[in-house]
């Protein structure tokens, strides 16, 4: 009887337990699925469940929930950890690895291959694509990024009509994101802007150098040309010459966070202006009202695709998303190797994102839907007091 250990690893999405529903279903009948709690925590203090009957129909009742139903969470994997996590599945006669995650989740895997092999122990291992960063390598973007930027892109629309509402009292607004040390969801703040006038009127993304007398000189014209700045910053940005802020480090990791209140600080020291810094926080990567339809989709099926993996018999091999260059959006499933995944690195912003970034909404566009009320374009007052003049049957509501 085939015997498989699945697992969640990393920072949940909204959208993880759909990969992990698609997986299950995937899967030939009578096979005994072994759900590993808390990830790469579970697989060293060996923590599996056998999920079976009413259990099965738990798991895939959360196919729309968010968070990771089988617990998630980063842990240190060291050498030895490594080796224990390989000697339980050997305990278990458990010959089939596949985890849902990212950059450090298929590095790991990559790394329990290895110590499998080392140990003349067979261990078929496959991974399935996690992250809100979309920081990972070998697929054009991964599952839980499409959500994650609706959800900043809407939010920060939002944040920005607040503020042209209280510019007469509120200057500047620097609303912080996700994303590590790319910039990807920071970038995508800007969807939905429709006007020079309208926010946000910076973004800030970790693969641009920035000094502080340039940013300060930036915010200085937008204020005097709009009355009004929106930044937008990612959690991974730094000031040239300063190191990236970090609150706190948890288990050998840096959590980053505080850029926005530097940026905060350093205004109101020097500029003298109202100022306010927001994090966009967990929302980014839990919040239901904003899934994406496409995302849900294609989570779901790297899922399912994984199981089809597990089938063939394919091994040290990630799921990717791959674009079909025709029109529309079209894409097919792959594999791609695990090694290469886990080579190269964190998957940066490419520079033509950054340059021109009507390419980049265009990519994002079709990720994220189309169901999303449009705003009317602001008006200047100039506007509003030209519209008076020239239709004289249009009245101020008294």
């Amino acid at each position: 009887m085939l015997k498989i250990a699945v697992g969640q690893a990393g920072g949940p999405t909204s959208v993880i337990n759909a990969s992990l529903v698609g997986f299950v279903d995937g899967l030939p009948d009578q096979t005994q699925i072994y759900g590993i709690m808390n990830g790469y925590q579970g697989l060293v203090e060996n923590d599996l469940e056998l999920i079976e009957g009413s259990g099965l129909d738990w798991l895939r009742s959360h196919k729309n929930v968010p968070g990771a139903c089988l617990g998630s969470g980063r842990y240190p994997f060291t050498p030895d950890s490594i080796t224990k996590a390989v000697l339980n599945l050997k305990e278990r006669d458990i010959h089939t690895l596949v985890f849902i995650g990212g950059n450090g989740t298929m590095a790991a895997l990559q790394k329990m291959s290895e110590a499998a092999a080392s140990m003349n122990y067979e261990l078929q291992t496959i991974g399935i694509p996690k992250t809100v960063d979309n920081d990972l390598s070998g697929t054009d973007h991964a599952p839980g990024y499409a959500s994650a930027a609706r959800y900043v892109s809407l939010s920060v629309r939002d944040i920005s009509k607040d503020l042209e509402a209280m510019r007469n009292f509120e200057q500047v607004r620097i609303i912080e994101t996700m994303g590590r040390n790319a910039g990807w969801l920071a970038l995508a703040s800007g969807l939905l802007k429709q006007s020079e006038f309208e926010g946000p009127h910076m973004i800030c993304v970790p693969e641009v150098p920035l000094s502080k007398e340039r940013f300060l000189a930036q915010v200085q014209d937008i204020v005097k040309e709009n009355g009004m700045a929106t930044i937008v910053v990612s959690e991974g940005v730094t000031f040239d010459g300063d190191s990236q802020v970090q609150r706190e480090v948890v288990k050998g990791r840096a959590v980053l966070g505080g850029i926005s209140t530097e940026m905060e600080r350093l205004i109101r020291m020097n500029m003298g202006m109202t100022v306010r810094s927001e994090n966009l926080g967990m929302n980014q990567r839990c919040a239901v009202w904003a899934i994406s339809d496409q995302d849900r989709t294609e989570a779901y099926e790297v899922g399912n695709e994984a199981a089809l993996y597990v089938k063939k018999g394919m091994s040290n091999v990630m799921v990717s998303i791959q674009r079909n260059q025709v029109i529309g959006y079209n894409y097919k499933l792959k594999s791609v190797a695990l090694e290469h995944v886990a080579n190269d690195g964190e998957r940066l912003l490419p520079q033509e994102y950054i340059s021109r970034p009507a390419e980049f909404y265009s990519w994002l566009e079709q990720l994220i839907g189309d169901r999303i009320m449009r705003y009317p374009p602001m008006w200047r007052r100039r506007a509003f007091d030209d519209l008076i003049q020239h239709q004289p049957e249009f009245r101020r509501s008294q």
